[in-house]
């Protein structure tokens, strides 16, 4: 039996839905000899492939991706990105450690820029900032301290009571809103066909392509149904499914989330979105749900967190509908047209893993949520890592490492005891 080291979902991707059509690249088949060999073509496998050949021009280099491009996680987020690192929970006690990883994510945020604008990529990127949301006591407390931070960094920011954020989102639902300026929306599953499709020529790119084995004898070898491909050096860009080629099966946790994007409303009825023409919204908790308008006739949620498995469609619809109708029960009457799930991987921590992992091997794996901006760097940063370029210890301490995780079944047990918590903390904000 082939060996699933892939997620399979229940349903396609409403963002890739929303686009035209794409012809995706072959499958590779046969035999093949790289220096580089990349399993993942989301964001850090993408950045990857395009450092390494910046750094190592003459060099054979390959990326395997599962399934198609826009159809995988990368493709599945809500679209949010920004160029300072506030975490939730963030407070006066963790702001050099989020003004260090700012820095960082400048960086990342620079570089996609410019890859976007060079290569004409077309994924709806708009600086139109976000709000954390509250709406509960608790949500406003964790506002209050996230403003603290910005306002010691000088971040342009506003601080909107219940009627400012209704008239700008269409929702009474929040007694507050901390907004970032210098946050960017954009169409994920459009961003990252349009990182692959503009590959350098020099760079293979298969799809439908998973990689079921690898091994190492005097090289990496890698087996896949059609075809075997045998590197110099291997990376590892499959977030939480790097636990299914056998690493990391102690730092990982597979998470599932869940989003919906309504039916085009009526013209009617678009008062009801606000008065901005782009906003996003993210919860104040990090088991709240996430809100977004797309374009003129569209809103999207995203909420609902599942442990290493898909939970029921059935279920998962239900949960999504309830979630919108409370923050606009003035559109009960519209339906969500697009509905599904995607993947994250979890730390114990909130660290990432990165780094080298045995010689040839490397890995950037646990984005914790926040894939766009912080995969892309750490995918450019891994490349330099492995190819002897620059120093990253400023990076490693900044960003800490991945932890221990208990193994099965305390993990499970662990995960249901924090989530039940979790999710009585979060009350509204869900």
């Amino acid at each position: 039996m082939t060996r699933l080291t892939y997620p399979q979902y229940n349903d396609v991707n409403g963002w890739n839905e929303m686009l035209p059509r794409r012809t995706p690249r072959p499958t590779l088949t046969g035999r093949h000899k790289v220096k580089h060999a990349i399993i993942g073509a989301g964001y850090t496998g993408l950045a990857i492939a395009r450092r390494l050949l910046e750094l190592d021009p003459k060099a054979e280099i390959m990326v395997l991706e599962a399934s198609e491009i826009g159809e995988g996680s990368s493709g599945r987020n809500s679209g949010f990105t920004g160029a300072y690192a506030l975490p939730r929970g963030v407070s006066m006690e963790k702001a050099k450690e989020a003004e260090a990883m700012s820095r960082y994510t400048l960086e990342g945020m620079d570089w996609l820029k410019q890859l976007i604008a060079e290569n004409n990529i077309d994924c709806q990127l708009t600086q139109s900032g976000s709000f954390r949301g509250a709406a509960t006591d608790r949500g406003e407390a964790n506002l209050r301290d996230a403003l603290a931070v910005v306002e010691k960094f000088n971040i342009k920011h506003a601080f909107l009571n219940r009627e400012e954020m209704h008239e700008r989102t269409g929702t009474a639902y929040y007694r507050y809103g901390l907004f970032i300026e210098d946050n960017y929306l954009l169409q994920p599953a459009a961003l990252i066909r349009g990182l692959a499709d503009s590959l350098p020529a020099q760079i293979g790119l298969f799809e439908n392509s998973p990689v079921t084995r690898i091994n190492k004898t005097d090289r990496w070898h890698l087996e896949l149904e059609g075809g075997q491909v045998e590197a110099d050096n291997l990376f590892l860009a499959t977030n939480a499914f790097i636990k299914r080629f056998g690493y990391l099966q102690d730092r990982l946790v597979t998470i599932y989330t869940y989003a919906a994007i309504t039916e085009s409303i009526p013209e009617t009825d678009r008062r009801y979105l606000g008065s901005s023409p782009a906003w996003g919204i993210v919860p104040s908790h990090r088991l709240g749900t996430t809100c977004r308008r797309i374009g003129k006739d569209r809103l999207m949620v995203r909420s609902l967190y599942s442990y290493e498995h898909e939970m029921e469609p059935e279920k998962v619809r239900a949960a999504l509908r309830s979630c919108f109708y409370r923050r606009w029960p003035q559109l009960s009457h519209i339906n969500l047209q697009y509905i599904w799930g995607g993947t994250t991987a979890l730390t114990m921590n909130g660290s990432p893993y990165w780094g080298k992992l045995e010689d040839g091997l490397y890995a950037s794996a646990g984005c914790n949520g926040g894939g766009i901006n912080k995969g892309t760097l750490l995918g450019k940063k891994l490349a330099e890592l492995a190819l002897g370029h620059g120093d990253h210890t400023h990076l490693r301490q900044t960003y800490g490492q991945a932890n221990w995780v208990a193994p099965e079944p305390f993990r499970t047990i662990g995960f249901n005891v924090i989530s039940t918590m979790e999710k009585k903390k979060a009350d509204l904000e869900m």
